[in-house]
């Protein structure tokens, strides 16, 4: 039998409902061990470092002082920033949940820290690693891809964080349009609207991108039922991907008539956060790039703000 490398010491810091996640998929990963969990709720801390046998935390610094190999962050959005820059000078890799930070000085800071000390920065783009993406992604590999279309809408969400659903919801499709058309956002028009919250809560994003591709996201709160879905419009063909359910099909081969063939594309049915936590410990064990760079980030967050005027 090979010899397994030895884990690395990883810790969670924030472990409200993305935290724990991150903290039970972590603790199934033969690359890492769970050692230090931080959250300000000592209860919460405590309760959730419990399960793993980790030693839970309530400061920061207490955090960045763990003796730490990797981390993930998923602690408010506006604390990204100083606490993963932290970890970084102290040696530590960090993954941090979308989006990458508050404001795009804060995400420059964070990838200069990871360059000058040569650590991984890796950014929770959870969608990325959904089978149903990366299923289109091969179907429409040697095609032109003329529309995409996202529709990420469902019911307000228990408790309303710091923003509204251009950064909480679009930022995803953001870096999802992205990713398919292996090009940048040149022009967006937004339109937003507030109805029930501080923040907008339903958004109409369009984009124009660098080649050529147009693109549409639809997101809202104030709709009852979850939807999830992912169009993509090519030369040659139109594909449907449902990402909760993860069932993608292909209509193709249109006749004059009207008519056309219809095939269901494999995705495989693995959990999309374990498949980055994967990456993440890939590309620390290897050096290369991470899937999702701390510039994706950054790109995602711009394009989110240029919607939101800001």
């Amino acid at each position: 039998m090979p010899n397994h490398p030895i884990p690395l010491k990883v810790g969670v810091a924030g472990v409200g409902v993305m935290g724990r996640n991150h903290a039970r998929v972590l603790s199934d990963i033969r690359d890492f061990d769970v050692t230090t969990i931080f959250d300000m709720d000592a209860l919460t801390a405590e309760g959730v470092a419990g399960l793993y046998g980790a030693t839970p935390v309530t400061t920061a610094q207490a955090f960045v002082d763990a003796g730490l190999d990797a981390a993930v962050v998923s602690t408010p959005n506006r604390t990204h920033a100083d606490l993963s820059v932290a970890l970084l000078e102290k040696g530590v890799h960090v993954l941090v949940e979308k989006p990458i930070a508050a404001s795009v000085a804060d995400a420059r800071r964070m990838i200069d820290a990871a360059r000058a000390n040569d650590r991984v920065l890796m950014v929770g783009q959870v969608e990325r690693f959904n089978p149903a993406v990366e299923a289109v992604r091969r179907a429409i590999a040697d095609e032109k891809v003329i529309s995409i279309q996202i529709t990420r809408v469902g019911p307000f969400p228990p408790r309303m964080g710091e923003v509204g659903v251009v950064i909480d919801l679009a930022v995803h499709d953001i870096d999802i349009i992205r990713h398919l058309t292996g090009s940048e956002v040149a022009e967006v028009q937004p339109q937003l609207a507030r109805t029930r919250a501080e923040r907008e809560d339903t958004a109409l994003l369009q984009f124009r991108m660098d080649n050529g591709v147009i693109a549409h996201i639809t997101t809202n709160w104030v709709t009852p039922y979850k939807v999830r879905t992912l169009q993509v419009a090519t030369q040659g063909k139109f594909v449907v991907a449902d990402l909760m359910t993860r069932q993608v099909t292909e209509y193709f081969g249109q006749q004059p008539d009207g008519s056309y063939q219809t095939r269901a594309v494999n995705s495989w049915p693995n959990e999309p956060l374990k498949k980055e936590l994967e990456s993440f410990a890939h590309a620390i064990r290897t050096g290369e790039a991470p899937a999702v760079t701390g510039e994706d980030g950054l790109r995602n967050l711009e394009v989110a703000l240029r919607c939101l005027g800001e």
